[in-house]
């Protein structure tokens, strides 16, 4: 079935049937939970995040007026979500001068970062890098890169105009290459 057949059955499924929701978060959990760990505050709140994101979802169903796909209507509810958790827990910026923070032993790097950049394992060091990012070029980078958005669909998700969407991509894109090279410098690696 057809996301649209399934969010029909949704809508008109008896209090209590959640069957048709179901197919409709199997299909979608995987994504949403990775893109959660993304775009949240914190990637260990990827679950909470996601299984929040279906809540409001299900929820918003009878709100759903279909101009859009499904896949890109949840997407939006999601990069909501998770980016409305970031405003209200912001983290606190550590100044990486301080010598308290350079003595404090959990912010060191060991050399388990360089096995696991050994080890070809690159997935951890994407993800520390995209998590230092500002979300206003993280989002937009993700929503290109990680969901393959077109311009068009992220300037329409995040509420901006095309040519800023093509921008913050463009940016992002940017500065992420710099802090991942800057990354594997500072571990060692060749760039």
């Amino acid at each position: 079935m057809s996301d649209e057949e399934l969010v029909r059955e949704v809508g008109a499924a008896p209090p209590g049937d959640l069957r048709a929701f179901e197919v409709l978060v199997k299909r979608y959990e995987s994504a949403v939970r990775t893109n959660c760990s993304y775009l949240g505050p914190d990637p260990g709140m990827a679950d909470d995040l996601a299984q929040e994101v279906f809540l409001r979802a299900y929820f918003g169903i009878p709100r759903f007026e279909g101009r859009a796909s499904f896949r890109t209507w949840l997407w939006r509810v999601k990069a909501n979500h998770c980016l409305n958790a970031g405003r209200r827990r912001r983290p606190r910026i550590a100044d990486l001068d301080d010598p308290a923070v350079q003595s404090e032993a959990a912010l060191t790097t060991g050399p388990e970062a360089h096995e696991r950049v050994e080890r070809g394992d690159t997935r951890a060091l994407i993800d520390e890098v995209l998590a230092a990012m500002n979300e206003t070029l993280r989002v937009p980078l993700v929503l290109r890169e990680v969901d393959g958005f077109s311009y068009e669909e992220i300037a329409e998700q995040l509420g901006i105009g095309l040519s800023a969407a093509k921008m913050r991509v463009k940016r992002g894109r940017e500065e992420f290459r710099t802090r991942y090279e800057a990354r594997l410098q500072a571990l060692g690696e060749d760039v």
